[in-house]
């Protein structure tokens, strides 16, 4: 699927300098399209993301706070998008349970004054929106679909769950082209130390070079979906392209205890995990969700889109990207 039609399409990423924004500006800017990224402060935001793929240079960023109505109205029309991909806001599971208000308010005002924008300014504006399988708490061994019902278990699930509703109502209210993807568990090389994926393969890499000894985890039992990202970013793009506007899950369709993610990440560094893991019930979070995993059928049938890269190769590629940063630095 390419851009069609002479005329260049022009898309707006709201928080364009986290994993998913800079995969995603790549993937659009190699598409043909006028992209546009925001950061809450362009001048003072660290673009260390979009350095590290060479895109800093390659399109024009702007400062957008969600959450001040008045700034979204004044970037959306200065940019005058064809499309709109909202992956803004607080993004960690874990912070969300110190930092549960400003979580909230971010994601759900932050998403609600987008919407508001399109519908002022041009309905005919094209909106993806990034909710989150942690809406969706446990899912059982069948998997979520889109139908699944949602019972988020931490405080960004509650805030994702909200947003995924506003833009569905959006679509339904005002015939707006409106959608989210519910995605799962994506990693790469770009995600922060914080969120446990890059933890495991920093400190990993960090340990076969004799500059660690022991890594702190909590719950190794929890059961994720994780995906690559570089793919996943390509299914937001494909959604926003349906001529029906809708809802899709977005995943592999496997998933894997932390424990097993972990296994395969000290493998590609030749060591053995259990000599270096210890558990840190200070870790523990006061919620959690013990299995999440997806049923990603309806991607493969409406969308021609299908993961690539399940989780063994998605350690496998993080820890080649960490042992390539650790010879750089050195």
């Amino acid at each position: 699927m390419t851009v069609s039609g002479s005329k260049k399409k022009t898309a707006l990423i709201m928080g364009v300098s986290g994993q998913d924004g800079t995969y995603l500006s790549k993937l659009l800017l190699e598409k043909g399209y006028a992209v546009f990224g925001t950061s809450r402060d362009a001048e003072t935001t660290p673009l260390n993301n979009l350095k590290t793929v060479g895109l800093t240079d390659k399109f024009e960023i702007l400062s957008c706070v969600p959450t001040d109505f008045r700034n979204v109205v004044q970037v959306v029309s200065q940019v005058q998008p064809g499309e709109i991909y909202n992956l803004s806001g607080q993004s960690s599971v874990g912070l969300s349970f110190t930092q549960p208000a400003s979580t909230l308010e971010g994601i759900t005002i932050g998403t609600l004054n987008i919407l508001e924008a399109i519908r002022i300014l041009d309905s005919g504006i094209r909106f993806y929106n990034a909710a989150s399988s942690e809406s969706f708490g446990e899912t059982g061994e069948e998997g979520a679909v889109e139908a699944t019902p949602f019972r988020p278990r931490s405080p960004y699930g509650v805030a994702k769950a909200a947003a995924f509703w506003e833009v569905a109502n959006y679509r339904e209210a005002y015939g707006l082209h409106v959608c989210s993807g519910i995605l799962f568990n994506h990693e790469s090389p770009l995600r922060h130390p914080r969120f446990v994926t890059r933890k495991v393969t920093k400190a990993a890499c960090a340990i076969a070079a004799g500059d660690q000894s022991v890594l702190r985890l909590g719950n190794l039992d929890i059961e994720r979906d994780w995906g690559w990202a570089p793919e996943f970013v390509d299914a937001m793009w494909r959604i926003l392209q349906q001529k029906t506007p809708d809802d899709f899950v977005i995943a592999t369709g496997k998933s894997y205890t932390l424990a097993h993610f972990v296994a395969a990440v000290f493998e590609s560094f030749g060591l053995d995990w259990e000599k270096h893991v210890e558990i840190d019930e200070a870790i523990l979070r006061p919620s959690d969700i013990s299995c999440s995993r997806a049923n990603p059928k309806r991607a493969k049938r409406l969308l021609g889109w299908e993961a690539k890269t399940d989780m063994i190769g998605v350690a496998a590629k993080m820890a080649a990207a960490e042992k390539r940063l650790q010879e750089n630095e050195r």
